[in-house]
């Protein structure tokens, strides 16, 4: 369902609620810490279906009185990353809440070139065949991050 609600307006109150009560199943179950800087950070990321950078983030969190140093956002950032609570964009240098928390999957992010929104989309089929070209030149992945640069469909529209 979030994927296709990540590019059509919609209420994002439902989706931070949907995901925060998803991430502290998982915390609960992995033993995870889920602490007040960590939960906002992540609420943050829920608010908006467009990857934030960490310095945005920490605008935020310093402005509801958790910190103004960046390691206060980088701490929270990396935090919910190893955990899968959140992906790093590589393209945008920037952050976006896990769609599949505690879910073992392959996402591909499609990244909208003018508005910045970012869907998390399935993509086993194109993580697997990434692993086969791999494996025929005796290669492992051990971490893959699969971007598709485009335009979502209002900024299609518009354009």
């Amino acid at each position: 369902m979030a994927e296709t609600l990540a590019f059509a307006d919609h209420n994002h109150d439902h989706c931070t609620g949907d995901g925060i009560a998803r991430a502290e199943v998982v915390a609960q179950r992995e033993g995870l810490r889920l602490t007040p800087v960590r939960r906002r950070t992540l609420e943050i990321l829920l608010e908006e279906h467009r990857a934030l950078g960490a310095y945005e983030v920490l605008q935020r969190l310093s402005a509801e009185g958790f910190g103004q140093q960046p390691p206060v956002a980088y701490r929270a950032l990396e935090f919910l990353v190893e955990n899968g609570l959140a992906h790093r964009i590589r393209r945008l240098n920037a952050f976006a809440a896990c769609m599949h928390p505690g879910e073992a999957h392959a996402p591909a992010f499609l990244i909208c070139s003018k508005c910045n929104a970012v869907a998390e989309s399935p993509a086993q089929s194109v993580r697997a065949a990434l692993d086969a070209a791999a494996e025929d030149l005796g290669f492992v992945i051990e971490r893959s991050n699969i971007e598709a640069l485009g335009l979502c469909p209002q900024c299609r529209v518009a354009a």
